[in-house]
């Protein structure tokens, strides 16, 4: 017997599926498929791989009712809020609407004598390699868009969410793509590593962490292989004098607890302008000690465990570390029993500072530290005081000063007056640590496929 891959459920500890890696031989039997199969794929008319891609999507939808208690399994988010079909459709749908204006010839010039233009061709075999905190809507972004474009798919997915790609790549099937052009893997960090170095992709997007992504720069080092990159984040939101307190503190603190705080552009940090602070501070604890911390099965379960014990042994780390240097927790944990395991109570901390880890390295769990500054410099050096920049949330009425405070952020996405949402018309990138690339919107299209220019001579006498 080889490797296994084993998921285990952090509702209870119990192992909810196991799968055997692919052999480096089998793996490159993969590879070769969807090499041999993109050439078919690729010729077949724009519209009909659009039908068919949403065909797909549409089967996926229904399965929802097997997929949503699924999800909660594999990783604990609530049966409550339903599921992910809603974005997963939304962006799917999306980068359909856009897919022939976004990979329409660039006309340059013709005339009697010339004929110029510039085409966008698939890379070729793009590797997916997906998260587990939003197993459907991550791998969606990068697996429509690329099958659009004409490329095939090798989808590589979280060893926490083993059963997703296994759903994902049946539905399509099942719609009518050829099995060879989508393709789920179960693959060791090693034999993906060895097929990427060995030029297997055109292009691989990861969405992770980054210690991985630094492990797939290295895999690619040399290759010339296109890679886009989803890392770590630490997402500031700034509440200012004229915001609408009541509505950001409910967006704020459900971007920073939603998913037990796995949501890659989740709310890590909140900076309040003095005026507002306390009373901030006062609605957002009201909020917290509302939710019910329980099995995620459960329909009046609001939050629920983590996906690994290790994932909340992190951020009880963070938190007793932030205390013990001064923080002040302003929840009580036995509002919330907990198992020392995977279940963990949600968390606000004050008096908090970027001495802490809790404030400077991503938690990506159920905790928020918030801070008190004086003026929009204050909160400006603050918010870019990270290694990380995936989006920021301004909450103000001025649409101008937002602007302008945006324009000093080290970011990819400047919100006003909402937080934790990705819209599929905008680029979805970050900068710094958090990777680099693009996804979703026109953009997304550019870095799935590359520019071919083509100059033809009409007249040689």
């Amino acid at each position: 017997m080889g490797q296994k891959l084993t998921c285990i459920s952090p509702i209870d500890g119990s192992v909810l599926a196991e799968r055997e890696v692919l052999s480096t031989e089998a793996a490159k039997e993969v590879v070769a498929r969807a090499k041999t199969a993109q050439v078919a794929w690729a010729a077949r008319p724009l519209q009909e791989r659009i039908d068919l891609v949403m065909a797909g999507v549409a089967k996926v939808g229904e399965m929802n009712d097997e997929i949503v208690p699924e999800i909660a399994k594999q990783m604990g988010r609530p049966v409550r809020y339903g599921g992910e079909f809603g974005g997963f459709n939304e962006r799917a749908s999306y980068m359909g609407q856009i897919a022939a204006d976004s990979l329409a010839d660039i006309e340059v010039g013709e005339d009697a004598t010339f004929k110029r233009y510039i085409k966008r061709v698939p890379h070729g075999v793009v590797l997916v390699v997906a998260p587990w905190n939003y197993p459907y809507m991550t791998a969606i972004n990068t697996v429509a868009p690329a099958l659009i474009a004409g490329n095939t798919v090798v989808l590589k997915h979280a060893t926490q969410t083993l059963l997703v790609g296994e759903r994902m790549v049946a539905a399509f099937t099942e719609a009518g793509v050829p099995a060879d052009v989508f393709q789920n893997v179960f693959l060791s960090h090693d034999t993906t590593s060895q097929l990427i170095a060995a030029k297997s992709f055109g292009f691989v997007n990861f969405t992770g962490s980054v210690g991985g992504g630094r492990a797939i720069e290295r895999a690619a080092a040399g290759t010339f292989t296109g890679v886009g990159l989803e890392l770590g984040g630490k997402d500031p939101g700034y509440v200012m004098e004229d915001a609408d307190l009541d509505a950001a503190v409910d967006t704020l603190i459900d971007g920073a607890m939603f998913n037990s705080g796995q949501c890659c552009c989740g709310i890590e940090r909140i900076y309040v302008v003095e005026s507002l602070f306390d009373d901030f501070v006062a609605k957002a604890v009201k909020i917290v000690e509302g939710y019910k911390l329980g099995n995620p099965l459960e329909e009046e379960t609001t939050i629920g465990p983590m996906a690994n014990v290790r994932f909340a042994d992190e951020v009880r780390a963070q938190i007793a570390e932030a205390v013990e240097a001064g923080a002040t927790p302003l929840i009580d944990p036995a509002l919330f029993p907990e198992d020392g395991g995977a279940y963990l109570a949600p968390q606000i901390l004050v008096d908090v500072t970027h001495d802490m880890r809790v404030m400077r390295d991503e938690s990506f769990g159920p905790v928020v530290g918030i801070m008190k500054v004086k003026d929009d410099a204050e909160a400006i050096a603050l918010m870019n005081d990270s290694d990380f920049g995936l989006t920021a949330s301004l909450w103000t009425q001025d649409v101008e000063r937002a602007q302008a405070i945006g324009d000093q952020i080290e970011t990819g996405t400047v919100f006003m007056n909402r937080a934790d949402y990705l819209d599929p018309g905008l680029c979805w990138t970050g900068c710094k640590d958090t990777g680099r690339g693009g996804g979703l919107s026109v953009i997304g299209y550019h870095n799935l496929t590359r520019p071919k220019s083509y100059h033809l001579k009409k007249v040689t006498g």
